[in-house]
């Protein structure tokens, strides 16, 4: 069971403001921030080496404690500025030529689909976009049937910036060990909320942030690739961390993900992330994803009952991110009325999900994304100013 005042007391804000944004940048409990400031503090007093060198057992834990998190080994994780560049360190590596296809699906977020739309137009590569099912996820079935002797890549993302749903990432995970294909696996807004376990979940790369459900600070995020498929790539670019400069015209990779790292980088976020994770794992993600869960299924519920509402999301399986719309409101304004009632919440739009909202034709859609240290009073004082703002505007 979640010490639920106790995480409260570790998240400040929570006194004076409901946080439920948390798919967008959910607040880091106060030991997350502790570490952060303390190592800047110790920048500031004996310069960023000398504080570095202090720093390497927590530094170290960073690898450790997300291979915890993941069920995979130290040498698999690297660490990166966001989850974007984690993505894309990974996916410009690939050894994709002229011809080659990757498979994704509608639920694919702006930033990765746009990564393969410049390989489509610099490498030759294909893309297609595997059906969804009835229930709007990835159809599995269909998935397999798409698979030809040109496909090398399956690439998925676990849980939509746009919805709550939950794909199927186990079962995609069958379907690229069958057919022999690499499967990348964006888990941005998974990771933190969801149990995640990577060997049976089955991908071969895995990325996210920090700064959503994980609730460390911004600008940090990982990269996870599997060791074997890790010697087999040759990142996009390298440097002094990355490759040893063997000789005047020779050099070798670093072993692992390490190869996808660079040499600086924010030595504090990297800290603050260790920490966040280890502050997850002492909650313990089973427990997270229930509640998270739980409290994602009342907001839904309630919402639905209201008058003029309409909840969007999809998927048989659903998680903590609920996105619905008001009718004759628009979306943004919603989100500064509740912003002034001091409620969090975020605004999905077409532009970042053409193959989803775009195809679905919905225009902007209000998006409420609730963590374990919500409670059911927060959600009943938001219900209550969805009403309020929809009398007032």
């Amino acid at each position: 069971m979640i010490d639920l005042d106790r995480v409260r007391r570790e998240t400040p804000g929570c006194e004076a403001f409901i946080h439920f944004d948390n798919a967008g940048a959910s607040p880091m409990p106060e030991p997350v921030f502790r570490s952060v400031t303390g190592h800047l503090d110790a920048e500031r007093a004996v310069g960023g080496y000398e504080a570095e060198r202090r720093a390497k057992p927590a530094l170290d834990s960073f690898y450790t404690g997300i291979a915890r998190l993941l069920n995979a080994g130290p040498d698999e994780i690297a660490f990166a500025e966001n989850a974007t560049r984690a993505w894309d360190m990974a996916v410009y590596a690939l050894p994709l030529k002229e011809g080659d296809r990757v498979i994704t699906h509608g639920s694919e977020y702006a930033s990765n689909m746009l990564a393969f739309l410049q390989l489509a137009a610099r490498w030759g590569i294909g893309i297609d976009i595997a059906p969804s099912d009835e229930s709007g996820q990835i159809d599995v079935a269909a998935l397999d049937r798409l698979v030809t002797s040109r496909t090398k890549v399956i690439a998925l993302t676990h849980v939509p910036t746009q919805g709550g749903l939950v794909n199927p990432a186990e079962e995609v995970g069958a379907i690229a060990r069958k057919h022999g294909l690499i499967y990348v696996l964006d888990a941005c807004q998974s990771v933190g909320q969801i149990d995640i376990d990577v060997s049976k979940i089955g991908c071969d790369i895995l990325t996210c942030t920090g700064r959503k459900y994980l609730r460390g600070p911004r600008g940090t995020g990982f990269l996870y690739i599997g060791r074997r498929l890790a010697e087999r790539l040759d990142p996009p670019f390298i440097d002094l961390h990355s490759a040893v400069w063997t000789g005047e015209r020779r050099y070798d990779m670093a072993s692992g993900a390490r190869r996808f790292e660079n040499y600086e980088s924010n030595v504090a976020g990297r800290i603050g992330l260790a920490k966040a994770v280890d502050y997850s794992l002492a909650i313990g993600l089973p427990d997270i994803e229930a509640r998270v869960s739980d409290l994602a299924a009342t907001l839904r519920r309630e919402l639905a009952r209201l008058p003029g509402i309409d909840v969007h999301d999809l998927g048989d399986r659903k998680c903590g991110i609920v996105t619905f719309s008001a009718e004759g409101l628009d979306p943004f304004d919603l989100r500064s009325a509740l912003f002034q009632r001091n409620i969090s919440t975020s605004v999905s739009t077409a532009e970042h999900a053409l193959l989803d909202l775009g195809r679905r034709g919905t225009g902007p859609i209000n998006r409420a994304s609730v963590h374990y240290f919500n409670t059911e009073q927060e959600i009943d004082r938001f219900l209550s100013a969805v009403l309020a703002v929809q009398k007032d505007l």
